[in-house]
C-alpha cells in the first residue's frame, strides 16, 4: 500500500490559530495508524484468533501504561483546575475502585479471546518492539516541555474514527468477539473526544512562537509514530510475510517457542496440540 505523508518544512514563522489546527488534523489524517495494513486487516476480518490475540495482548501494555503517563503529566501542572480536568483520564483507565476502568475492560477482551490474565497482567510476552515504543512514549511526556507532552496526546482527535471502524469490523468478521468482550471501546467514543478537546484547547492558547508550534507538530507525529512502530511489530511477527507463513516472532515473545505461554483458539502455524496449547 502506497502512502503519502505530510512534509512540510520547519516553520520559520508562525501559523495562525486555524492553521496550527488544519496542520495537526493533517498529520492525523496521513500519519494516524488508520491507515496501517494490520489495522486494516483486523478491521476487514483478515486475521486469525492468533492474530487478535496477539494484538490484544501487546496492545495492553500501552493501554496499562496510559494512566502512568497521565500521572507523571498531571504531576507537572501547577494550575488545579488543570490537574482536575487531566484527572478524569486516570479515573477512565484506573476508575475509582478495583474492577473498574478501561483497563478492566481490557481484560475483558483478553479473557474473552482466551488469554490468560496472569500472562497478559505480567506483559512477559509482549513483543520488545512493543515494550521499546511504549516507553518511549512514557519517556518522552516525562521529559519533553508541558506543551509537547499534552500535544502528543493529540492522536485522540482521530480515534474515534478508527474505534467505530474497529468495533464493527470485528463484529461482523469475527466469532470469537462480542460487544461485552469489545466494551472496552464504547465509553472511549465520548472520553477521547473530550480530551482531545481540552488537549487541542491548550496547545492553541500556549503555541504561539513558530518554534512552539513545530514542537507540537513533531510531538503529534511522534505519538503517531509510536502508534505505527506497534503495528509495524505485530504485522512482522505475527502476519504471514512471503514464504514465512508464521511470521518472525523474537525469542521471549508470546508464540516464540521459548516461553511456556497458555492459549487457546486457533493453531499457530500449525503448532497448538489439541487442548489449545502452544507445542514448546
Amino acid at each position: 500500500m502506497s502512502l503519502t505523508f505530510e512534509n512540510h518544512p520547519d516553520l520559520t514563522e508562525p501559523l495562525s490559530v486555524e492553521a496550527l489546527e488544519a496542520r495537526l488534523r493533517e498529520v492525523g489524517e496521513t500519519r494516524y495508524h488508520h491507515r496501517h495494513p494490520f489495522q486494516l486487516m483486523l478491521q476487514n476480518g483478515e486475521l486469525d484468533k492468533r492474530q487478535v490475540q496477539a494484538w490484544a495482548l501487546n496492545r495492553y501494555y500501552y493501554q496499562a501504561m496510559i494512566p502512568i503517563k497521565d500521572a507523571s503529566l498531571m504531576a507537572r501542572l501547577d494550575d488545579p483546575e488543570l490537574r482536575r480536568i487531566w484527572r478524569s483520564r486516570l479515573v477512565d483507565h484506573d476508575g475509582e475502585a478495583a474492577g473498574e476502568g478501561g483497563i478492566e475492560r481490557w481484560l475483558k477482551l483478553t479473557d474473552g479471546l482466551g488469554l490468560s490474565r496472569e500472562l497478559v497482567v505480567s506483559t512477559r510476552g509482549i513483543l520488545p518492539a512493543t515494550r521499546f515504543a511504549v516507553e518511549a512514549y512514557t519517556h518522552f511526556v516525562r521529559d519533553r516541555t508541558l506543551l509537547e507532552a499534552i500535544a502528543s496526546s493529540l492522536t485522540e482527535l482521530f480515534s474515534p474514527m478508527v474505534i467505530g471502524q474497529r468495533v464493527r469490523g470485528m463484529l461482523e468478521h469475527y466469532d470469537f468477539v462480542s460487544r461485552e468482550t469489545l466494551s472496552y471501546f464504547e465509553p472511549r467514543l465520548t472520553q477521547a473526544p473530550r480530551d482531545a478537546e481540552m488537549a487541542l484547547d491548550y496547545v492553541k492558547r500556549h503555541a504561539h512562537r513558530a518554534d512552539q508550534q513545530q514542537a507540537v507538530i513533531d510531538a503529534l507525529r511522534f505519538k503517531c509514530s509510536v502508534l505505527w512502530a506497534m503495528l509495524d511489530a505485530l504485522q512482522h511477527a505475527y502476519v504471514v510475510s512471503g514464504s514465512n507463513a508464521s511470521g518472525q516472532v523474537p525469542p521471549g515473545a508470546w508464540g516464540s517457542g521459548t516461553e511456556g505461554q497458555e492459549i487457546e483458539g486457533d493453531g499457530l502455524g500449525g503448532r497448538l496440540g489439541d487442548q489449545g496449547r502452544l507445542a514448546r
